[in-house]
């Protein structure tokens, strides 16, 4: 149904090892601590991202349909 594998990926997004998709296996990567810092500038947790005036987080916990059927206005 769904192909699963296995892959380390740094972080600055890129693959450092993998994918593998065969069974079980050990992987391992060297990563240079440096990226970790840059990393950090891609997607900043503790900066604008934590702002609830430009981004936010809204959790619908009612229950619903997953399919929703909406009549449109003919044009």
């Amino acid at each position: 149904m769904i192909r699963v594998g296995r892959a380390i990926i740094g972080p600055l997004g890129e693959s450092l090892g993998g994918p593998y998709f065969h069974g079980e296996t050990i992987m391992t990567a060297d990563l240079d601590r440096n990226e970790i810092g840059r990393g950090k500038y891609d997607f900043d947790v503790v900066g604008h991202y934590r702002r609830p005036d430009i981004f936010r987080l809204t959790v619908n916990e009612e229950p619903s349909s997953p399919v929703v059927h909406e009549k449109t206005e003919p044009v």
